[in-house]
């Protein structure tokens, strides 16, 4: 048994009910004919009042990450370049991806898509998704003087 199966399992109930909430914000499939070289890590969090996600983006131009929002679907794309090739001539080894990435949130109907934010600090790009204010029941009056 893994150790994060485990603490899955001893959740306590609000957690467990956070983890059925997190379960509605999913993620989506590749585009359609879109093919990702690499695919940045990411956390994905829920507070009182807003989601966030952290995307590890190192090494990425935040200028080429692009953050878009279209039918409830959020998209995270962009492109790390590549290194020039070393004119020495001697071998290189590779470990770090680059090219084109791409991921894509399904977002909870909560979700208040008209004020997300990003910021990218230290190669960690910043979602944060505010939650849409709650409209509490109102109580309506019925007037009896007639």
């Amino acid at each position: 048994m893994s150790l994060n199966h485990h603490v899955m399992w001893s959740l306590p109930r609000d957690a467990r009910a956070f983890r059925h909430a997190f379960d509605r914000f999913t993620e989506s499939g590749e585009a359609q004919g879109t093919a990702a070289a690499w695919s940045p890590r990411v956390d994905v969090r829920e507070e009182a009042e807003r989601f966030v996600i952290h995307a590890d983006v190192p090494g990425v131009d935040p200028a080429a990450i692009d953050v878009s929002m279209d039918k409830n679907v959020l998209s995270i794309s962009g492109e790390r370049a590549a290194e020039a090739a070393d004119a020495s001539g001697l071998g290189v080894h590779r470990e770090r991806p680059h090219g084109a990435f791409l991921r894509r949130f399904t977002l909870p109907e909560s979700a208040d898509a008209e004020r997300i934010t990003a910021s990218n600090r230290h190669g960690v790009l910043e979602i944060a998704i505010p939650k849409k204010a709650e409209s509490a029941p109102r109580r309506i009056v019925v007037d009896t003087a007639h």
